[in-house]
């Protein structure tokens, strides 16, 4: 990743973040895990981690129903021309992680 997509990619997280943990409610802890930025800087996917783990799909939904939201808060926050659209995903490599490390620890 270039460092302009870096910088970029690493500001959308944490408005990213924010955003999300100022209009949750709090049933459940959405965490905002990484950012990607395509190439072009016109789409950007936010990975985000749930707990409780039943919540997750709630979770998710709610996020993408936020979406409009996120992006005006984003274009009050950046300084950047374009906007990139916003997709939010559930990190599945963090779920892995953290399943790898209970088994381990279970040895």
């Amino acid at each position: 990743m270039t460092e302009r997509k870096e910088k970029i990619a690493n500001l959308l997280k944490e408005l990213a973040a924010q955003f999300l943990e100022r209009e949750s409610n709090n049933t459940s802890l959405i965490t905002v895990t990484s950012c990607t930025v395509s190439p072009d800087l016109k789409r950007a996917t936010i990975f985000i981690t749930v707990l409780p783990d039943e919540k997750e799909s709630d979770a998710l939904n709610f996020a993408k129903r936020k979406r409009g939201e996120l992006r005006t808060y984003i274009k009050k926050n950046m300084q950047i021309k374009n906007i990139p659209f916003v997709d939010i995903q559930i990190d599945r490599g963090e779920k892995n992680r953290q399943k790898i490390d209970e088994l381990l620890r279970e040895k």
